[in-house]
């Protein structure tokens, strides 16, 4: 199993990294080099000093791989990345084997999303873990968030699912159980007890079900239907609750 980290590749007039994290997966899927399992979006910090573009939020990707050769892996998503970032992006790459990234790199991760981080701390870290980690575009800022992303999701406690098989394409009103069969969905809870939602009920997920990462797990955090009148038991957690991951 493979991550691939990638940030800063957009500007306020181009489609932001999830758009493009989401077609690499796809070109990768298509290369038949891997089969995408997911990707995940991470949110780092909010500071002025820090020059994200809008959120300031990097993706991941966990891919698998038939060998453990990842060359033709790191080719393409390197090619991919110089092609499509925006004009004045900087844009950061990291592929690692998930056996590969240690703790510290997780730790890494989560003080990103409290503290202001330099490419030096990025780039030393990823040098003495043997980590591949890139800058390939403008200043290069995007290591930073890259490396952060792969940290992030080897820990199975951050972030919210961008994209699963099945996942932005099922809409409306829907059971429980099949969120669970058809979505990519692990499991069901109430976002504020997190007590498990029953398979028989209802649930709306307009405009898609938006997962989060808890505990390795992709997890929709659901509140009850607002009104008797609704046709369906839960809804989909409000984005502040979302944002806390």
């Amino acid at each position: 199993m493979i991550l691939v980290g990638i940030d800063d590749t957009d500007n306020l007039e181009s489609h932001g990294t999830g758009y493009l994290s989401r077609q690499l997966g796809s070109l990768i899927a298509a290369s038949g080099i891997a089969l995408v399992h997911e990707i995940t979006r991470h949110q780092l910090l909010f500071d002025r000093r820090i020059p994200y573009t809008s959120h300031n939020s990097s993706l991941c990707l966990r891919v698998e791989v038939p060998s453990d050769d990842t060359s033709a892996l790191a080719d393409m998503c390197r090619t991919y990345l110089l092609k499509h970032s925006a004009d004045g992006a900087d844009a950061g790459l990291c592929i690692a084997a998930w056996s590969a990234v240690p703790s510290i790199v997780e730790d890494f991760g989560f003080k990103a999303k409290q503290d202001i981080l330099t490419q030096d701390d990025a780039r030393d870290l990823a040098r003495r873990e043997a980590l591949y980690l890139e800058g390939l575009t403008g200043d290069q800022g995007g290591v930073i968030g890259a490396l952060a992303a792969v940290g992030l999701r080897k820990s199975g406690r951050d972030g919210r699912i961008a994209w699963r098989p099945g996942l932005r394409e099922t809409r409306g009103i829907v059971t429980g159980t099949y969120l669970l069969t058809h979505s990519g969905i692990d499991a069901i809870r109430h976002a504020h007890s997190g007590e498990p939602v029953a398979a028989s009920d209802r649930i709306s997920v307009n405009p898609w079900p938006r997962g989060v990462m808890i505990d390795g797990q992709a997890v929709l955090l659901v509140e009850p239907a607002g009104s008797p009148d609704d046709h369906f038991d839960w809804q989909l957690a409000p984005k502040d609750i979302l944002r806390q991951f």
